[in-house]
């Protein structure tokens, strides 16, 4: 019987938390329709900026025509050896790949939001160049979708606390 009443206190202590699902009503919701309204930029940075711009293109869903917003991004990819041996070899890379992005209101041409993301790999470096560089660029793959994970995470938390206007 406490049990029972300690488990029916306790929900109804719960459902006063406030918290609210981000991408609630699924596609035609607040969120999904402002990522929607974000337009991606070109990046520069090579491969890298084309990398992360397809994967934050496929994540914000932009149409054209309906971009209330643009998205500037500025990459910094980098790529350095440490684990050196004796002989002066690197034995290990890490590669890291940050972006400073900017949430642009184009009716205003005012920065709403400006923030960094990043991430980083380590890579070992073996006897083969061939198999070195393609780790090397599979991490910068694998970076970039991380790095634009957490970008469109961001954006998400912005729309929704950020009412519609």
């Amino acid at each position: 019987m406490k049990r029972a009443a300690f488990l029916l206190a306790l929900a109804a202590l719960s459902t006063g938390c406030g918290l609210r699902p981000v991408y609630g009503g699924g596609t035609s919701g607040a969120t999904a329709t402002f990522l929607s309204s974000v337009a991606v930029q070109p990046i520069a940075g090579g491969r890298t900026g084309w990398l992360m711009r397809a994967a934050l293109a496929d994540r914000l869903g932009e149409t054209e025509g309906n971009e209330r917003y643009r998205l500037e991004v500025e990459v910094d990819d980098d790529l350095t050896g440490f684990g050196i041996r004796g002989d002066t070899a690197v034995t290990r890379e890490r590669r890291t790949i940050r972006a400073r992005y900017r949430l642009v209101d184009n009716a205003t041409g005012q920065v709403v939001l400006d923030a960094t993301a990043g991430s980083d790999a380590g890579i070992d470096v073996v006897s083969s160049d061939v198999a070195t560089l393609a780790a090397e660029q599979t991490a910068a793959e694998r970076l970039t979708q991380v790095v634009a994970d957490q970008i469109v995470g961001r954006l998400s938390l912005y729309a929704n606390r950020t009412p519609v206007r």
